[in-house]
């Protein structure tokens, strides 16, 4: 009976482990069975369907009382999914755990399309409250491309790394740096010109521009390589050696380098969609602030 009840409670506990396994795995975007795609998809049609039937005279406007509606709903979104940015400070379990709070950020978010566009009743021009719509768009675009590469860019990584770690790469470029430092020392002084260039050349030091170009075939590396000659060069046969297997350590050299900068331009590629989403975030939220004003000024 005992066995009974420890084999019941093991299997018990396995399958609790599989489910959290498969719950911290599972993708925000489907988070909950896709809940909050759900709920932001009945909103988006619930609006579309009242904005159809309910007439407003003389047409459909930010200043009518569905209009003000309208604004009201998609003002207090916008406050609430910008509040993300303090909410992932302060992790916690369950339905409103990170990954609930990321999901309804993006697609609630997604319902704003709907929401911001039929509020203003398609009457667009220039004024605040179509900078405030603008800007609204060009947030939820910047969080659409962020969604994307999120989906695509970290299994790159991954590839990318080929099970080393970033500490490991840069470990391992030291480690042909040190051996290219000494296998160059039988050269001639221009090809020793040539390793000591390309072993001065700082692959970090690239800028943000630099790491989304990615790797570089003109750097001082690739430059050693093309000019240090594969033709008999030196008297000595041991000389004519060094110089071969200081072309084979460039040749690692710079795979080692296209690899890191890889990994790099991934990387930027995942962080500079918020370079424009967060200022874009808080410029929305200023442009609303002027918009209520002014509407709250004329009304």
């Amino acid at each position: 009976m005992a066995s009974q009840f420890t084999e019941s409670d093991e299997s018990t506990g396995f399958a609790t482990a599989e489910r959290r396994r498969s719950a911290e795995h599972e993708s925000f975007l489907s988070h909950r069975r896709f809940f909050w795609a759900r709920v932001s998809g009945g909103l988006a049609l619930f609006v579309l369907l009242t904005y159809l039937l309910i007439d407003v005279e003389p047409r459909h406007n930010g200043g009518s009382w569905y209009g003000y509606t309208l604004g009201t709903i998609g003002l207090g979104l916008i406050v609430w999914l910008a509040w993300l940015g303090v909410r992932k400070r302060r992790p916690t379990p369950g339905s409103w755990s990170l990954k609930g709070w990321t999901s309804a950020h993006v697609w609630l978010g997604l319902s704003l399309v709907v929401i911001g566009t039929l509020h203003t009743g398609f009457q667009l021009g220039w004024n605040v409250h179509t900078l405030a719509w603008a800007l609204m768009m060009l947030v939820i675009i910047t969080g659409i491309y962020g969604i994307s590469v999120y989906a695509v860019l970290p299994a790159r990584l991954s590839e990318n790394r080929r099970e080393m770690t970033r500490e490991q790469m840069v470990e391992s470029l030291a480690m042909i740096d040190r051996q290219l430092e000494a296998a160059a020392q039988p050269l001639s002084r221009e090809d020793t010109d040539y390793v000591i260039a390309a072993l001065e050349q700082d692959v970090f030091s690239t800028g943000l521009w630099g790491r989304l170009r990615g790797p570089d075939r003109h750097d001082a590396t690739r430059r050693a390589l093309d000019q240090i000659s594969t033709d008999r060069a030196y008297d000595q046969d041991e000389d004519d050696l060094a110089q071969q297997k200081v072309r084979g350590l460039l040749g690692r050299r710079a795979s080692q380098i296209d690899q890191i900068r890889r990994q790099m331009r991934t990387k930027a590629l995942l962080e500079i969609w918020l370079f424009a989403h967060v200022p874009l975030t808080i410029a929305l939220l200023a442009a609303l602030t002027a918009h209520v004003i002014s509407v709250f000024f004329y009304w």
